[in-house]
């Protein structure tokens, strides 16, 4: 597979959609809703189970739609418009969640999962166009540059409503922030909805055709799955090892509040050092990649990653945690974005969407099943020790603590399915087929 790079306007307006989407979730996602939701909507050892739960039903979702959707833009040229519509949908649901008050868990779960939906299924377009704006040469470094350039952007974000809720404070400038969050959303995402173009647009097909287009599809690629090992492979060791990543982007703030005592702006404050730790983390891999490969590369942040949970779990300081932020920032986004980079190597010419749907699939059936796994460890280990005698804020305490466990587990597994892909195989697979 072959491409020539696009002009620069392109690839700047491609860089930017991902500044919008990063400020989502580093607002929404990580630091300011799901502490909100937590605490203030539902409280206690539940707020992490329905927090869970929340995160559950959104991707599980998108993991059985993105496939199906991604033939289908393959076939008619409509990447962009179901990126279009699925950021409408993310930004529209976001804003939303203004109305999301005290004891309110149902719409607060309900809002939550269909801006989730936007935004997790405009994530499979907007990667599916890796491909066709960078070279074959040029996809870890453009692919890096979008995670460092999203995570300025969602620092930027962060900024804004750490002053905000500095200077103001209460729900009201939390509800308020989440407004703020989806017009920035927004403002990001009109350079590339303006500017790419997808070259073969073709009206969609209607009634039965359209329906057969996906099936279809999918099952030329499952029969072509013998041809497709090293991606298959490198898919399974994805799916295990981002449960670990995901768990953690999920939990990272309720992690800091309910183990180190943090406020709401120390929250941020923490999310902040994150972001910026994440754009060494997006760049330094990216050139790491000429030297070392793909997989050594992946190797190299995963083990990382595992070093600053096991730290974790031994840690009492707030200090230590803003220091593992750090190095978890790093490390998780150099994991991110290097295997997003592998899926445009692995993929064959013209089917790109429908990979990039395979991969978030694994991605998230993960995160359909990581984060319900610690919260469901986190609820039931609090009640038991509770039982025990345990008081309850300890109790909830110690639960995520060995909660932690289940996110080294992951890392391990997926760690060691990693370590039987060779990208070279799989990369001429690909260009054969």
């Amino acid at each position: 597979m072959t491409n020539e790079p696009a002009d620069k306007r392109t690839r700047r307006a491609w860089y930017l959609y991902d500044a919008g989407n990063s400020a989502y979730a580093a607002v929404v996602l990580l630091a300011v809703y799901a502490t909100y939701f937590k605490e203030s909507v539902v409280g206690g050892a539940r707020g992490s189970f329905f927090w869970g739960i929340a995160v559950t039903a959104a991707t599980a979702i998108v993991a059985v739609t993105s496939p199906m959707l991604g033939a289908i833009a393959d076939v008619s040229g409509s990447k962009k418009r179901f990126l279009t519509l699925f950021t409408i949908i993310a930004c529209a649901f976001t804003a939303s969640l203004f109305f999301v008050t005290e004891g309110a868990v149902v719409l607060g779960m309900a809002l939550f999962i269909l801006a989730e939906i936007g935004y997790r299924s405009g994530q499979v377009f907007y990667n599916s166009f890796l491909p066709e704006i960078a070279g074959e040469q040029e996809m870890g470094r453009v692919s890096g540059n979008g995670w460092a350039i999203g995570s300025a952007g969602g620092v930027l974000c962060l900024l804004v409503v750490l002053a905000a809720v500095k200077l103001v404070g209460g729900a009201l400038i939390v509800r308020l922030s989440l407004v703020f969050t989806a017009l920035y959303f927004a403002a990001f995402a009109v350079p590339l909805l303006r500017t790419v173009d997808e070259g073969h647009r073709q009206p969609l097909p209607r009634g039965r055709d359209l329906l057969r287009i996906p099936f279809h599809r999918l099952s030329e690629t499952f029969r072509a799955a013998r041809h497709h090992r090293e991606f298959g492979k490198f898919l399974l060791a994805f799916l295990i090892y981002n449960e670990g990543i995901l768990i953690t982007l999920s939990y990272g703030a309720i992690l800091g509040s309910t183990l180190f005592g943090l406020g709401r702006d120390q929250v941020i404050v923490f999310m902040i050092v994150v972001q910026i730790a994440s754009i060494p983390g997006a760049f330094v891999p990216g050139l790491m990649i000429g030297r070392l490969g793909f997989r050594n590369t992946l190797l190299f942040s995963l083990a990382a990653m595992i070093g600053a949970v096991l730290w974790l779990f031994f840690a009492h300081s707030i200090l230590a945690f803003y220091v593992i932020g750090a190095v978890a920032g790093f490390a998780l986004t150099g994991v991110q974005s290097v295997s997003r980079a592998t899926v445009g190597m692995l993929a064959p010419s013209g089917r790109s969407a429908e990979f990039y749907g395979f991969f978030a699939v694994a991605g998230r059936t993960s995160s359909a099943v990581g984060p319900a796994v610690f919260g469901a460890i986190v609820f039931h280990v609090a009640n038991v020790l509770e039982r025990s005698g345990e008081t309850a804020i300890l109790a909830e305490q110690a639960a995520h603590r060995y909660a932690l466990m289940s996110i080294i587990g992951f890392l391990l597994a997926g760690t060691l399915i990693l370590l039987s892909v060779h990208r070279e195989a799989g990369r001429r697979r690909s260009e054969s087929t």
